[in-house]
């Protein structure tokens, strides 16, 4: 079967309730499934030290009782369309989710308004449930990677800001956290202006619009929820765990972020990083794993929100081979920083983030999660389009420039914020007195 090309289907559609609730249609008539989710602008970013985690739990137990559902039958109702639930928190928001067939878009709609709005938190179901995100921080723990990302963000911001600590929380305040704290925190956090409903696939924006304001225009408008930008500390951050049989090396630098004004000052780094690591002929990939075996996996991203920003480079590595490997990105990204940039790398970079940008296209999950991000950072709807135009509007002085920024040890700039260096599992005391030499 013939279809026309993604990019030129119709463009995204966009609905304000009269109580500031927002919904998002995404034409996608070739699919044969309906996709819909509800995103609320919370998450870890909007809890104090005493609520941290309180996001993740509200989302947990969405799912466990609401006025006219018990947890059984929620599973049951949406089982029983044959749909795939799912939900996820993150920082600067939560989400829910359902996927079926788009002859149900009526009962998704009533099923999600449901757990989103009528959750009951049940006693005995929270007491549950603590016992399950027990055995979520168990897990956590064990894995060195995300132990790295945890003490990489410290290292970056520190425990006194959100953005420095875990979206799971704390196991002492999992423990702590009531009934009465769950209900009033979704009663503050879960108001209609901070809420965007999308849908994609064969779906129509006004009967769709039409059943989100059944089901979701009584919501109370409330404020929108705000946020406070971290300051960048940088230093290195390291923890030893047993039977471990890799080092995880995480190094962070400060970015810029998306700002409130629709900044493209981010843009640079975010080829900077296509540049230097996507790719297996990338100089990151190509120096770390092609020609010198010292990593699997070794990547670099540029991960930009509304108020701070980081470049990243992740690897892991053997304890013995750790010291070597870090030296290695040092001196590559000393390499980088001299220059001159290398003009077809940066075709290479381009094309790669455009490839990157239609495939995110034809995935009906990124393409509502960025609608709503777009929403609740911006207020508007970008085409896909406008963000591949501003990419090929960064000069290769731009991306020169982020290079001469990401240095380590004394090659760094007088004034630079230093960088941040996560070292996790099994980390030598030698590779610990190298990355403190890198951090500065």
């Amino acid at each position: 079967m013939d279809h026309a090309p993604i990019s030129a289907a119709p463009p995204a559609s966009l609905a304000t309730l009269a109580n500031g609730l927002r919904t998002v249609t995404i034409p996608m008539p070739w699919r044969e499934t309906l996709s819909l989710s509800v995103f609320i602008r919370t998450g870890s970013l909007h809890e104090s030290a005493r609520l941290n985690g309180i996001s993740h739990v509200v989302e947990h137990m969405a799912f466990k009782g609401t006025a006219n559902r018990d947890c059984q039958r929620i599973n049951l109702d949406a089982e029983a369309l044959g749909a795939e639930v799912n939900a996820h928190t993150d920082k600067d928001h939560t989400a829910f989710h359902i996927e079926g067939l788009p002859g149900d878009l009526p009962a998704f709609v009533e099923w999600l308004a449901d757990i989103v709005l009528n959750s009951s938190f049940p006693a005995d179901e929270l007491e549950r449930e603590r016992r399950v995100i027990e055995q979520e921080f168990s897990e956590f723990e064990d894995d060195p990677g995300s132990v790295a990302f945890l003490l990489l963000d410290r290292a970056c911001y520190g425990p006194g800001h959100a953005a420095g600590r875990p979206i799971i929380g704390t196991r002492a305040n999992i423990q702590r956290l009531g009934r009465a704290d769950l209900l009033a925190y979704a009663r503050a956090q879960y108001t209609a202006c901070n809420v965007v409903v999308a849908a994609a696939g064969p779906v129509d924006a006004e009967a769709f619009t039409r059943l989100v304001e059944q089901a979701f225009g009584a919501m109370p408008t409330g404020q929108p929820n705000g946020l406070s930008a971290p300051r960048w500390q940088g230093g290195l951050k390291t923890r030893r765990m047993a039977g471990s049989g890799q080092c995880q090396v995480l190094l962070g630098f400060e970015a810029p972020s998306l700002g409130a004004a629709e900044s493209t000052a981010h843009l640079p780094h975010v080829l900077a990083a296509a540049l230097l690591g996507e790719g297996m002929s990338s100089p990151l990939l190509d120096e770390i794993r092609e020609r010198r075996g010292l990593a699997y996996h070794v990547a670099c991203s540029a991960d930009i929100l509304p108020l701070y920003g980081q470049f990243l480079i992740e690897g892991a590595t053997a304890p013995a081979q750790a010291e070597e490997y870090l030296q290695a990105v040092h001196a590559l990204l000393l390499r980088q920083a001299q220059g001159p940039l290398d003009a077809v790398a940066l075709a290479r970079a381009r094309k790669q983030l455009q490839m990157r940008g239609l495939r995110a296209l034809e995935q009906p999950a990124r393409r509502m999660e960025a609608a709503a991000q777009e929403l609740f950072h911006f207020g508007r709807l970008r085409a896909p389009q406008e963000l591949m135009a501003q990419l090929q509007e960064v000069s290769a002085a731009q991306v020169q420039a982020v290079f001469e920024q990401l240095l380590l040890g004394p090659e760094q700039q007088p004034g630079r914020p230093r960088p941040a260096i996560a070292l996790a599992g099994s980390v030598p005391q030698r590779v610990r007195a190298c990355a403190q030499a890198l951090v500065g």
